[in-house]
């Protein structure tokens, strides 16, 4: 999906707000209640040769919208299972999904490394 250039990004500044907690239709899928879904789609995905400040700027923007987000959670573990290689998902840039997607991969692998080795009773015994 092709979304067009930003010219001129200007956000204000949004606090943070509390996200209320209330029961979500089970049978309804997690994205129709995403916040996301009511704002300007670009706001997410980097247009083409988009300046670093500019990226910047949107990124958190986007992240502010997140933030706020009732399915923020399941967004973000939908983008890392997927893996989504591209825009804001879950209030994480694609870059910053690639560290946690690799510091899960160096936890299951200390995990399974753990439950192989004997411990130190079994070595003696």
């Amino acid at each position: 999906m092709l979304h067009p250039p930003h010219q001129s990004l200007q956000v204000a500044a949004v606090p943070p707000q509390p996200v209320p907690v209330r029961e979500r239709d089970q049978d309804a899928p997690w994205h129709t209640e995403a916040v996301c879904r009511r704002d300007e789609a670009g706001l997410f995905f980097a247009p083409s040769k988009e300046p670093t400040a500019a990226r910047l700027s949107r990124e958190e923007a986007a992240k502010r919208v997140c933030a706020r987000c009732p399915v923020m959670i399941e967004c973000r573990e939908h983008a890392l299972l997927q893996p989504e290689p591209y825009g804001v998902w879950g209030g994480l840039t694609a870059a910053e999904r690639r560290v946690v997607l690799a510091r899960r991969r160096r936890r299951d692998l200390d995990l399974q490394k753990t439950a192989r080795t004997p411990g130190p009773i079994a070595a003696a015994g």
